[in-house]
């Protein structure tokens, strides 16, 4: 979820730089900077290699959540709403195909209103007259009397509006309904750090999610797909204050705390309600703020309670350890999600300022290039604009959300007295939405300010890159990696910067593979590739039959069969001996960037395997078991993480050490250069 003010320090903290004019008003934009020399050009210059030998699963696509904004403009009149929908989901906006739906908890009908604007969000619970925050004991799942079908009309305005466009929908919470809570409040603990959801309601909560999300499902005729009933659990975001009346004052939105150990038991709970239910939606979990949040909360879990979930979701609010996130995806054999971000990236609220626009889709990069999730969602793309304007939030206001209106407007208002703005992050956002599309494919590429996908098709492909600087850069794209580029090759940029919006400037023919473009100063550029197809037999970095040297990225040495003949160590490379140390690489099974390995040391004629909790060298005779299987991931820059397709453990040099001889065991993914191996072919066909 949004808006947290630790968030908005760290977001902060990330600027660069972008613009665009309001929605509903148009104004002339000075260039952002004055023409390059060709040289300067030139210096700036970079070649970026799309690589469709490593692809991912067909990407299901890009969403939002619906609270707070679908809450706060369910009702508002029809112009106003219309203008909404075009800018989220139509073709000419945002084109979002996914939606996540928020189950409300709701405060006791005695609690006057604390929350944020749009924050409320009614719950599914029908409550008996007179019912105070201290009555907890009345609800029964099973009494149709204490459930609500009419509720939270506003956000389910949208659910109907959008349903012919959605084609995946999640049902998520916040926060339990206050009679299931330690508080008694929807806005967390009254410690933050404390579990909210008492243990003797987990049972409850279960029927309670199931329970809403079927009344959705039949109430406007959609099928949910996934459900997760958390959100950022494992923090201390959330936390209830009271006044000197003993009302609460805060915090200003539905959050809480449930631990690792209450969440498995939440998912435990959840897992059979949800079979039984006559809802065909899956679990998804656990939506933590950050990638190494959630490592830690999933590497917690037991195999059984894993086992129960369908998807995994992850926040980047902290960017650390996303690649951790990717290989425990990979090693479950589960589809990720990134299921929610948002931001500023400025230095208060501006609708020209390209520095919010340069900074979400420098986020987006990285996101698609280290997380490689199936799909990539909004927090909301829809901010209170007064909220957001300086002395709302902060006192120079701030960026967050692609669009901007008031939260405040009444049935009377137009969209003249309630007006919609965008900033420079609606903009730049519809360079990836507009041109990476659901079932492309996104495949690697060696530049960290560019991602890539390749069409459902195969017969075209799209890269999508940042410039930051305050230059012009020529940009190669370099399509040397498919299998087939025609004669008739062409490369189409379509240009958000200062300058303009989404302007698609004349196409450049391909030669000898390579097309050579220059994009402005702060620009997000896609790069429409028509006329590619196929892969390049020499595309992939890891080519069966070949044989390579693994060379720890940290130590620097490579990775070698002990003098034990069963060990793994690092040495020092040694070009006059270069015994147990040659992998010749084969392909077992799979495709793209989940394909599996068996790795063989040619000179021992040994593969490398995890046996009894330790990486071993063993004879490669006999069944070669998932134990002897590794699935190689990496982020385009050269090195590579081997998970272990039985375990998802890794390599890993222990202690981190460089000494020659240090053993080389395996741990669960962290992100460490210890466990990233770079790639030197040693032989090939």
């Amino acid at each position: 979820m949004a808006h947290r003010t630790r968030k908005r320090r760290l977001l902060g903290a990330i600027g660069v730089t972008l613009a665009t004019g309001a929605v509903l008003a148009t104004a002339t934009l000075p260039a952002a900077h004055a023409e390059t020399t060709a040289a300067e050009a030139a210096a700036a210059g970079v070649t970026v290699r799309p690589d469709p030998s490593y692809a991912g699963e067909r990407f299901e696509g890009w969403g939002t959540s619906l609270v707070w904004f679908a809450n706060a403009t369910g009702d508002y009149p029809p112009a106003i709403r219309e203008k909404l929908y075009r800018l989220l989901f139509g073709d000419e906006g945002l084109a979002l195909n996914i939606a996540r739906y928020n189950i409300g908890g709701g405060n006791a009908p005695d609690v006057k209103d604390y929350l944020r604007a749009g924050g409320a969000v009614e719950g599914w619970w029908k409550a008996p007259a007179g019912t105070t925050r201290e009555d907890v004991d009345w609800w029964d799942a099973d009494d149709p009397a204490d459930w609500n079908k009419k509720a939270d009309k506003t956000q389910r305005w949208w659910v109907d509006r959008i349903k012919k466009d959605i084609t995946h929908w999640e049902t998520f919470s916040n926060s339990p309904p206050w009679f299931m809570t330690e508080s008694g409040y929807v806005s967390g603990n009254f410690d933050a750090g404390e579990d909210q959801l008492k243990t003797e309601s987990v049972d409850d909560f279960a029927e309670y999610l199931v329970g809403a999300t079927e009344r959705l499902e039949k109430a406007h005729g959609i099928k949910v797909d996934t459900l997760d009933p958390f959100n950022e659990p494992n923090t201390n975001y959330w936390g209830t204050k009271l006044g000197p009346d003993g009302q609460p004052v805060g915090g200003r939105q539905e959050g809480a705390h449930i631990g690792p150990e209450l969440q498995q038991k939440v998912l435990r709970a959840l897992a059979p309600v949800l079979k039984k239910s006559r809802s065909d939606a899956e679990i998804s979990a656990m939506d933590e703020t950050n990638p190494g949040t959630f490592a830690t909360n999933w590497n917690s879990y037991p195999q059984e309670v894993r086992d129960l979930v369908d998807q995994m979701n992850v926040h980047t609010y902290g960017t650390g350890q996303r690649t951790t996130v990717r290989d425990l995806a990979k090693a479950a054999d589960k589809p990720l999600w990134m299921s929610e971000v948002e931001g500023d990236w400025g230095d208060g609220q501006s609708f020209t300022d390209m520095r919010p626009g340069l900074g979400l889709a420098q986020r987006m990069v990285d996101d698609l290039r280290e997380l490689e999730p199936k799909a990539w969602v909004f927090w909301q793309p829809v901010e209170d604009y007064d909220n957001m304007k300086p002395g709302g939030e902060s006192a120079k206001g701030g960026n967050w959300g692609e669009i901007q209106l008031p939260f405040s407007c009444t049935a009377k208002d137009t969209l003249k007295s309630c007006p919609i703005y965008t900033n420079t992050k609606f903009d730049t956002a519809r360079n990836f939405t507009h041109f990476i599309k659901p079932g492309d494919r996104l495949i690697k590429t060696n530049d960290t300010s560019s991602t890539a996908a390749v069409s459902r098709k195969g017969d075209a492909a799209t890269v999508v890159h940042v410039n930051s600087g305050t230059e012009a850069r020529e940009v190669t794209l370099d399509l040397s990696k498919f299998g087939r580029v025609s004669s008739r090759a062409t490369v189409t940029p379509v240009v958000t910067s200062a300058d303009g919006k989404l302007e698609k400037r004349k196409a450049v023919r391909v030669t000898g593979e390579q097309a050579t473009l220059t994009v402005p100063a702060q620009s997000v550029t896609s790069f429409l590739v028509k006329g590619v197809s196929g892969v390049a037999k020499d595309a992939a970095e890891l080519r069966k039959g070949h044989t390579y040297r693994l060379t720890g990225v940290q130590s620097g040495k490579d990775l070698t069969i002990a003098g034990n003949g069963t060990g793994l160590v690092i040495r020092t490379p040694n070009a006059a001996d270069p015994s147990g140390r040659q992998w010749r690489v084969e392909q077992v099974r799979g495709d793209g960037n989940r394909k599996r390995y068996v790795l063989t040391e040619t000179g021992t004629d040994k593969r490398l395997a995890i046996r009894e909790g330790a990486l071993v060298a063993e004879p490669d005779e006999g069944r070669r078991d998932a134990a002897a299987q590794w699935i190689a991931s990496t982020t385009g820059d050269g090195t590579w993480t081997l998970v272990n397709a039985a375990t998802g453990q890794l390599p890993d040099v222990g202690g981190q050490s460089t000494t020659d001889g240090a053993s080389v065991g395996v741990w669960q993914p962290n992100s460490g250069s210890n466990q990233r191996w770079k790639v030197t072919e040693v032989t090939g066909d």
